[in-house]
C-alpha cells in the first residue's frame, strides 16, 4: 500500500527470521526483509558463528548484520551528549552498551564478514560508537576481514559535533537517518539542546558534501513509516503543515535539507548499498530486480506541499 519494495529491520531475535521464512514458505509475505539480530549477545553470537545468509527466497530474506544500542532517546534526555542537557543540567544522558563484549565482537564481525549497524542519537554516543568501529578498524587489517569493505553503520546519527562529521567519511561508516524525526523533534530538540547543538543536528548536506551516502528510512513503528512523509521531510525540512502553526522553524538549519535527487536516493540506490544490495537493488536497469513504485505525482516536480498528497498506485 505505502510503495516500499524492501525494509531493513533493525534488530531482533532468531525467532523474528523463523517467522519471516515461516510467511515466505507459505507465500504470504511478499516484501523484502534486510534483517540485523541484536547484540552483543547470543542473537550476535550464532549470526557470527553461522554466517550472514544471503538472499534467501528469491533474495527475499538476507540477515547479515548486528543492531547494537549505544544511547537512549533524545525526547526522554536519555541520548547520550557530552554535555548536560540545555533544559536540565543535572543529566547528560547514557550509554547503554557495555565496552567489553561490543569490541570483542566488531573484531569477530569483521573477521567473519558481518555488518554492525549501532544506534547512536547524542553526541557523546556518536563520537563513542566511532571510536569503537575505528578501534576495531585498526585491530583487523583488511586482509584479514572478510569483506573488505564493511559498510558499518551509523543509525541516526542525529547529533554530532562537528569534528566528528568529517569521520563517517574518514572511516566509511555510513549514517543511517531517519528524516521524519527532524521534523518531529524539532517541537522539542532545541529546547533539548540549545542553537550550538542544532548546528550538528540533523546535519544531512553536511554529511553528504563530506563525502558520503545517506541512508534514509522511517524508524517505524515510532514514526508512521510513510515514504512521502520521509521524502518531504528531507527535502522540505519542515513539519506537516497540520503541524507547521505550533512551531517557529528560527535555527532549524533549512540549509542541511537535501536536494530531490539526494532525497530519492537516499531512500532507493543508497539503502541499496548499505545492505550491499546496489548491483542487484535501487535503481531501474536491466539486470537488476524489478522493484519499483507508480506514483499519482512527480515528486521531482510538484511543489513541496503536494508531496505529501503524493499515493501510491502500484508496487512491484
Amino acid at each position: 500500500m505505502l510503495g516500499w519494495c524492501e525494509i531493513q529491520d533493525p534488530g531482533g531475535t532468531w525467532n523474528d527470521v523463523a517467522v519471516y521464512r515461516k510467511l515466505y514458505q507459505q507465500r504470504q509475505l511478499q516484501i523484502r526483509i534486510y534483517k540485523a539480530v541484536s547484540g552483543p549477545g547470543p542473537q550476535a553470537d550464532r549470526l557470527l558463528q553461522e554466517g550472514a545468509q544471503i538472499g534467501a527466497f528469491d533474495h527475499h530474506l538476507t540477515i547479515r548484520s548486528i543492531k547494537v544500542v549505544s544511547d537512549g532517546a533524545l525526547g526522554s534526555r536519555g541520548a547520550a551528549l557530552l554535555a548536560p542537557y540545555a533544559d536540565d543540567s543535572s543529566t547528560s544522558g547514557f550509554l547503554t552498551v557495555e565496552v567489553g563484549p561490543l569490541r570483542s565482537m566488531l573484531i569477530e564481525a569483521l573477521r567473519r564478514g558481518i555488518q554492525v549497524e549501532t544506534h547512536a542519537i547524542g553526541d557523546r554516543a556518536n563520537r563513542f560508537i566511532l571510536d569503537e568501529y575505528e578501534r576495531a578498524f585498526n585491530a583487523v587489517a583488511a586482509s584479514e576481514r572478510k569483506i573488505a569493505e564493511p559498510r558499518w553503520r551509523d543509525e541516526h546519527s542525529q547529533i554530532l559535533n562537528p569534528s566528528d562529521l568529517p569521520r563517517f567519511a574518514e572511516l566509511g561508516v555510513i549514517p543511517s537517518m531517519q528524516p521524519s524525526h527532524a521534523i518531529g523533534d524539532l517541537f522539542f530538540a532545541p529546547r533539548r539542546l540549545g542553537p550550538e547543538r542544532l548546528r550538528g543536528a540533523y546535519a544531512w548536506q553536511s554529511l553528504i558534501k563530506s563525502g558520503v551516502l545517506i541512508v534514509a528510512g522511517s524508524d517505524a513503528p515510532v514514526e508512521r513509516g510513510e515514504p512521502m512523509i520521509e521524502f518531504y521531510a528531507a527535502v522540505a525540512r519542515k513539519p506537516l503543515p497540520s503541524r507547521a502553526a505550533r512551531t517557529s522553524l528560527e535555527g532549524w538549519h533549512l540549509e542541511e535539507a537535501m536536494t530531490r535527487e539526494q532525497a530519492l536516493k537516499s531512500l532507493t540506490i543508497w539503502p541499496a548499498y548499505a545492505a550491499f544490495e546496489e548491483d542487484l537493488k535501487g535503481s531501474i536497469m536491466a539486470g537488476k530486480l524489478a522493484d519499483f513504485t507508480v506514483l499519482s505525482a512527480d515528486i521531482m516536480k510538484v511543489p513541496e506541499p503536494e508531496i505529501l498528497n503524493t499515493k501510491n498506485l502500484m508496487t512491484i
